[in-house]
């Protein structure tokens, strides 16, 4: 994957809700956590997971810390879509799973 694709999958520059849910939605999938057990590692509800992979709220910060210390993934890439310090390995994983949900998108826009 090119990085001018990089960049747009990520949002990159974009800390709006959707551009934040979307990058929570593949960090989740990369983890293999339900939104249930990613709540519980980062000590909130399900229901704060959902309302942010839906774009009605920002992630919080616990959950953010919890995929920074156990994943990898940086919060300059969760809040801001900023890609170039996440290792090659997270960096691979991520796109991956983002590229997949766009997939999706677009098929349940069909």
């Amino acid at each position: 994957m090119d990085h001018d694709e990089k960049r747009r999958l990520s949002r990159i520059g974009c800390a709006d809700k959707d551009s934040a849910a979307i990058r929570l939605r593949a960090a989740r999938h990369v983890t293999g956590l339900s939104q249930e057990g990613l709540g519980k590692a980062g000590s909130v509800k399900k229901a704060a997971i959902s309302n942010a992979e839906k774009g009605l709220a920002y992630p919080n910060r616990s959950v953010l810390l919890f995929l920074h210390r156990e994943f990898r993934i940086d919060l300059n890439f969760m809040i801001n879509g900023d890609f170039a310090q996440l290792p090659g390995d997270v960096q691979e994983l991520l796109f991956d799973a983002l590229s997949n949900l766009e997939s999706e998108a677009d098929q349940s826009q069909s």
